[in-house]
């Protein structure tokens, strides 16, 4: 008799404990179907205290992670270097690596973790992040441009601020026979060759993905750019690269005019002759 009460009395403590399991989960889908409507109204300090009680309420409550993470990556200011805005974008990082945690192929916390990485300037691991989002889907052309557009970003400031304090304008030519230039020339060229190639590298595997992928034809331009003003020591191989940056230029400037007319209104405004 004793054990058959012990028997009633273990079961009964584990249905209350299946019963608290399942209120509990169901508190937190609660929580968060109201954080999405505050998030949708752009509520989105409201929205933050909802998910962060679905996910205490169901820690293993993916969705709530990510509306959480985007709730918060929604608060981030980029360039505002505060304190408050600083935890803000760490804290939307964070719940975006706890889905990864859970679940290593969800590209969109990949694509998240990139996003605010690139907007805080922390650009070797946006790139790390763009990199892996194309590896879970290799054909994305968006994040092989986000990486080029980084490239772009790490070749160009260093050298633009090379030419300053040579005192050279924006357009104007590294002279090799110039000792001091020459110098800058051949060590921009050691540190960036290998990264504007890259660059070059991605934005053609985007545009093989989307042919009419302007943004990225657009940086294709500003990368032979990059190439034509380290490869100083070679005027011919300088003026090729020129070129074809002049030919990306032309091929932009098609393809958005092409894009264009296919809008709706792209006719122009048709006159009602009767009035």
């Amino acid at each position: 008799m004793k054990n058959s009460l012990r028997v009633l009395a273990l079961v009964a403590v584990g249905l209350a404990i299946l019963s608290t399991g399942g209120c509990s989960k169901l508190r937190a889908r609660d929580q968060l179907n109201k954080g999405v409507q505050a998030y949708k109204n752009a509520r989105y300090e409201e929205a933050i205290d909802h998910f962060q009680q679905a996910v205490s309420l169901d820690p293993a409550l993916l969705n709530a992670r990510l509306y959480l993470a985007t709730a918060y990556a929604q608060q981030y200011i980029p360039g505002a270097d505060t304190e408050d805005n600083n935890r803000m974008g760490q804290q939307a990082i964070d719940q975006y690596k706890a889905v990864l945690d859970s679940d290593k192929k969800n590209i969109n916390s990949v694509k998240g973790i990139a996003y605010l990485y690139l907007q805080m300037k922390k650009f070797e691991d946006a790139k790390s992040y763009y990199r892996k989002a194309t590896e879970l889907d290799p054909n994305d052309p968006e994040p092989y441009y986000s990486v080029a557009v980084i490239d772009w970003t790490q070749s160009y400031q260093p050298r633009m601020e090379e030419r300053a304090k040579l005192g050279l304008k924006p357009e104007e030519p590294l002279n090799p026979k110039d000792k001091n230039q020459k110098k800058v020339c051949d060590d921009l060229k050691a540190k960036n060759a290998g990264v504007i190639q890259d660059g070059i590298d991605n934005l053609n595997k985007a545009l093989q993905l989307r042919p009419d992928y302007d943004d990225a034809m657009a940086y294709m331009n500003l990368m032979y750019r990059e190439r034509a003003d380290v490869t100083c020591d070679d005027a011919a191989a300088r003026a090729a690269d020129l070129k074809t940056a002049d030919d990306w230029v032309d091929k932009t400037m098609a393809t958005k005019k092409a894009k264009a007319e296919k809008q709706p209104g792209a006719q122009g405004i048709t006159m009602d002759q009767n009035k």
